[in-house]
């Protein structure tokens, strides 16, 4: 759930802030929903990923209508089954859940923060132009620097955690990015103003999600992720 844009947006133009408003406004609807169902666990966190994971299925299978792509179809709902079952997966632990999944949701939202400030405001060479056009290197180094401000309050260990989530955030996000610009389309939904589709705010949730899990899974259940 990104809280603003695409990684390392252009700068090329006057009206690089012309989408923030709108990006804002549908932040602060989201992002309390998110973080009060984390809180509760349980039953009111399953719903959220179950909820979520269908409506982003749905986004999925609509990129390919046209012609019909069964194997990309049935990849991508398995990708995203995998992130399901990772975050249900790490919010489950009763000691350690709710800090993982927090520590999680703020990196991937401060890497997309810093990326879209830096990226706007800085530009400068494309980071992967023939799949997404509008990311900079400037902008990813921006989103790094920023997931590393957020892993350094939890000290070194929680630095190297967090720019390792940056990075897989960044993969999900170019990988939705190629997914896109292989359908034609620039969104892959309208659900939410000024953000487009779920999965265009999911992205990097979606790929740091297992990433995290994976660690979780070798510290041992009750484990904290940046220790």
């Amino acid at each position: 759930m990104r809280a603003l844009a695409d990684a390392g947006g252009s700068a090329a133009n006057g009206g690089r802030w012309s989408d923030l408003r709108l990006r804002v406004l549908s932040a602060a609807v989201l992002l309390p929903l998110a973080l009060a169902a984390l809180w509760v666990g349980g039953w009111a966190w399953a719903a959220l990923v179950v909820l979520a994971t269908l409506l982003m299925a749905r986004e999925w299978m609509d990129l390919w209508t046209a012609p019909p792509r069964p194997a990309l179809v049935a990849g991508g709902w398995a990708y995203l089954a995998l992130a399901a079952a990772a975050m249900l997966w790490l919010r489950g632990d009763a000691v350690a859940g709710r800090g993982a999944v927090l520590f999680v949701l703020l990196v991937v939202w401060s890497s997309d923060i810093g990326a879209y400030l830096v990226g706007r405001l800085v530009g400068g060479p494309r980071l992967a132009p023939q799949i997404s056009p509008g990311k900079t290197w400037s902008g990813a180094a921006g989103g790094l620097l920023a997931a590393a401000l957020v892993g350094a309050s939890a000290g070194a260990a929680g630095i190297a955690l967090a720019v390792l989530l940056g990075l897989a955030a960044q993969a999900g996000d170019l990988l939705e990015s190629l997914a896109k610009r292989r359908a034609g389309v620039k969104d892959s939904g309208r659900l939410i103003p000024g953000h487009g589709g779920l999965l265009d705010r999911l992205d990097g949730v979606l790929a740091a999600g297992p990433a995290a899990a994976l660690l979780a899974l070798a510290l041992g259940r009750g484990g904290l992720l940046w220790q």
